[in-house]
């Protein structure tokens, strides 16, 4: 798999898991520059980067910028939300659970 190989959705996002291990998932996701209104509340940890383009998150309530090459830490159980992104903004995410 080539992770720059990838069509832009025409809204929301798409999300394609490259690992899948016990503890760690790697998530490579697409977005359009329409985006759903939806609260994520997880369980485990989360850090993501932005590939390419830019995003507006929304982390407990405070807004963070972040344009290409910028990462971001967001622990578990904290209420999270992408506010506005570019289209075809690619990211990975690092979901990294504490379970055995």
């Amino acid at each position: 798999m080539n992770l720059y190989e990838y069509e832009t959705p025409k809204r929301s996002e798409i999300f394609d898991t490259l690992l899948d291990h016990p503890n760690i998932k790697i998530i490579r996701i697409v977005s359009s520059d329409r985006v759903d209104e939806k609260i994520y509340i997880q369980d485990e940890d989360e850090w993501v980067v932005v590939l390419d383009g830019s995003a507006t998150l929304e982390i407990d309530g405070k807004r963070e910028e972040l344009k290409r090459g910028d990462s971001i830490y967001i622990a578990s159980r904290v209420p999270h939300r992408v506010v506005e992104t570019i289209e075809g903004t690619l990211w990975l995410a690092v979901h990294i659970s504490m379970r055995p």
